[in-house]
């Protein structure tokens, strides 16, 4: 009887150890979960703009190394047909496909002026973060505003930051202003074109509206499209 007691109590010892080691385990594993870095950042875009509506924005997080244009380079077509048309599906799709891409939203609509939108994304940030957002100008040729690679990197839980968002030249459609080339309602004309007909193909910042009121006769745009810097203010706010 008393090798079955110490026999017992071994088999007891054994599988206390056995439990000790698979807990142990366990906790490795919560421990490698814990690199996991996810944080939900509310991007909220304003038109300060006196009579141009915005796209629908295209609002992509990332990792350093994308672009979504370079400035004095030709625009990609993805960010044409956004600047000229005011589609952000390619856009979204070539941000996707980088190798520095981490997730991304569009907004639902036309932004009005003096109106906003605001999105939320979450994203495992544990490898940096940086902010792109683009949207047309409707009532021009080919102009667009938004920030491009913006780090977040220093932005704490429960802070926001706000950036001025400038207007920005496509540069891969002659800003003539006239009718049936501008889709915004101020005309209705022709989107998107792949034949580039701006001499320069470099994105730059605009030079602004001309208009039929200040000289340009063939315009179809007025005094009230004209736009100051910025045409955009952009808050990002992190939720967690």
């Amino acid at each position: 009887m008393s090798f079955l007691k110490i026999d017992l109590r071994t088999a007891m010892v054994t599988a206390a150890i056995g439990t000790s080691m698979l807990l142990t385990g366990c906790g490795s594993s919560s421990s490698h979960d814990s690199t996991v870095d996810m944080r939900t950042y509310e991007v909220s875009v304003s038109n300060v703009t006196p009579n141009q509506p915005f796209s629908p924005i295209a609002v992509i997080l990332h990792t350093s190394g994308y672009q979504a244009w370079v400035d004095g380079e030709s625009a990609s077509t993805a960010l044409e047909v956004l600047a000229e048309q005011g589609d952000n599906s390619d856009v979204l799709s070539d941000a996707s496909d980088h190798s520095a891409y981490l997730t991304s939203d569009s907004g639902a609509g036309v932004i009005a002026p003096g109106t906003y939108e605001s999105v939320q994304l979450e994203v495992d940030a544990q490898n940096g973060v940086s902010l792109s957002v683009i949207s047309m100008l409707v009532n021009t040729n080919d102009a667009y505003t938004g920030i491009n690679a913006t780090s977040l990197a220093a932005l704490e839980s429960g802070e926001s930051v706000s950036y001025s968002a400038p207007v920005w030249d496509a540069g891969t459609e002659s800003n003539t202003e006239a009718a049936g080339t501008i889709p915004g309602p101020a005309d209705g004309g022709e989107g998107f074109n792949a034949s580039r007909s701006d001499s320069s193909d470099r994105v730059r910042f605009h030079s602004g509206i001309v208009s039929s009121q200040d000289g340009l006769s063939s315009s179809v745009l007025t005094a009230d499209h004209r736009f100051d810097n910025p045409a955009a203010v952009i808050t990002v706010t992190r939720l967690d």
